[in-house]
């Protein structure tokens, strides 16, 4: 149910666009958003005990903005950097509430997604009066095309997997003459999924605020999910370049059947290599098979270990957080936010806890980046034991 492997390409080599600096920019543009506030840090001791570790430590992420993940976190403040490019300003001149009228005309950004990135993208063009084109993958689930629509987006959902979904989105885009914010990058498209990235550096700067006000000290493994890398990527980065990339050791998990990262870290040079066909999984925000090409480099030099895990390990992680031990809180985590947690109990169970250095003194930090998105679906798994393990 999980392939582990060493990253033989770890150098720790730190990357000036991923930066404490560069989230501090990030987070000042969140605080002026309205309802923004800090997601909870959760502390789960009963189950660090289970796991033979010092603490686990979650940041929920389905508290953000009451859109059930963090995604609006990227597409927000890449539209914020399109905007103040666009009408020659600083990034700290933007104010959602008020950009429009800096405008003759609305603009229309166009974005491709699994789902919770295009949430975020039609959420912050409707805060900024703008218009928003969504494009979705085959096998979509409805209730993220209506939640989408329901933010004012137009929405379509295509007939090709993900990937092509992204290269329908940039033609389609090019034609109209519409802004792309897209969360993954290639030959001469890298400034947006920058920006995106380092958007989601404000989770990660939170968490490190909020894990120094507890008594466990800096974390000594994080745990992070990856579908093209973008939110690894940045949230990686930053810590590499707040903590020093020495300091703790990063395990990058994704879906078997779209283990792009996993792939590309055990390759022979460290190249990035893709993974085609219908990337089918549970977990939707993760099922992409192209890495972004702006953060693999990061993932390559500072993470420690790749897995890449079966839809079961997920739907286990789904289970724990909502049926939590003892007097630990209870956490609604989705199929792409319970990976991480997942991950970390199964190499637990097979018994790979040495391989990858937990021990009794270890501070794990997890990233639950998605609530119930799919609630149908959650209540399956959580519910009804779908994908439990064979």
């Amino acid at each position: 149910m999980l392939k582990l492997a060493n990253n033989k390409f770890y150098s720790g080599k730190t990357s000036a666009l991923f930066s404490a600096e560069q989230a501090f920019q990030a987070r000042q543009f969140h605080q002026k958003i309205e309802g923004y506030v800090p997601t909870p840090l959760v502390s789960l001791p009963a189950l660090a005990q289970q796991l033979s570790v010092k603490a686990v430590l979650v940041k929920d992420e389905s508290k953000r903005f009451g859109l059930n993940a963090f995604k609006v976190l990227g597409g927000s403040y890449a539209l914020g950097r399109q905007l103040a490019k666009h009408l020659n300003v600083d990034i700290a001149d933007i104010d959602l509430k008020t950009v429009s009228s800096k405008l003759e005309a609305p603009l229309t950004f166009a974005t491709a997604t699994a789902g919770n990135h295009g949430t975020g993208v039609a959420w912050a063009a409707r805060e900024m009066g703008q218009n928003a084109v969504v494009y979705m993958p085959k096998g979509s689930a409805q209730a993220s095309v209506d939640r989408i629509k329901g933010l004012g987006a137009e929405c379509i959902v295509t007939d090709v997997n993900y990937d092509d979904t992204v290269r329908l989105a940039n033609e389609t885009a090019q034609a109209n003459d519409w802004m792309l914010v897209q969360d993954t990058a290639w030959e001469g498209y890298e400034e947006i999924p920058t920006w995106i990235s380092q958007g989601y550096m404000t989770m990660a700067d939170e968490a490190i605020e909020q894990t120094a006000a507890l008594e466990f000290g800096m974390p000594t493994h994080v745990v992070l999910q990856v579908g093209v890398g973008a939110m690894a990527g940045g949230v990686l980065g930053y810590l590499a370049d707040k903590l020093g990339a020495d300091t703790f050791d990063t395990i990058i998990a994704e879906p078997a059947a779209a283990d792009c990262i996993y792939r590309s870290g055990t390759s022979a040079e460290g190249d990035m290599v893709n993974v085609s066909g219908d990337l089918n999984s549970i977990m939707a925000g993760l099922a992409c098979g192209e890495p972004n090409p702006v953060t693999w480099p990061v993932l390559r030099d500072c993470s420690r270990y790749f897995v890449s895990v079966e839809d079961s390990v997920s739907a286990n992680g789904m289970r724990i957080l909502g049926n939590p031990l003892s007097d630990d809180p209870k956490i609604i985590s989705g199929e792409s936010g319970a990976i991480t947690l997942g991950a970390l109990r199964e190499l637990h169970t097979q018994g790979l806890d040495e391989q990858v250095g937990l021990n009794a003194e270890s501070v794990v930090l997890l990233f639950s980046t998605e609530g119930d998105t799919n609630p149908a679906r959650y209540r399956r798994i959580v519910w009804e034991g779908e994908y439990a393990a064979s």
